[in-house]
């Protein structure tokens, strides 16, 4: 993958989040992987990810990303790629009310699939 590569998967990624689309996840992470969002403990088991996407998203009406930076560096031989982005989030509860938070994302890709998706976000106002 390269720098534009990189670039599309996270604005897809991003999309994705945001359009609450579960089949994109489904598609895009590994059978293993390793997914963190906020203070959560990690989860490794991708039925369980994407239970708790699902739980996540239902929990709210919107979001919309807005990424700010996105920095990637090829880590091995293997084609391994590491990637982070950080941005703003903004949220519309299911009340209508609004939060926003900036958030930072770690990813790493093996073979065009998402190994690593940790997600640091204060998601105390939701």
């Amino acid at each position: 993958m390269n720098t534009q590569e990189i670039n599309v998967l996270v604005q897809k990624l991003y999309q994705a989040v945001d359009n609450k689309d579960l089949d994109y996840l489904d598609n895009n992470l590994a059978n293993q992987v390793r997914f963190r969002l906020g203070n959560n403990p990690v989860v490794t088991d991708k039925s369980e990810i994407l239970q708790g996407n699902k739980q996540f998203f239902s929990s709210i009406e919107s979001m919309r990303h807005s990424i700010e930076d996105v920095v990637y560096q090829l880590c091995d031989s293997s084609g391994t790629i590491k990637a982070s982005c950080y941005g703003t989030v903004n949220y519309v509860r299911l009340d209508g009310s609004e939060y926003s938070a900036v958030f930072s994302t770690f990813l790493t890709v093996q073979n065009g699939l998402i190994t690593d998706y940790l997600i640091f976000a204060d998601l105390s106002g939701l």
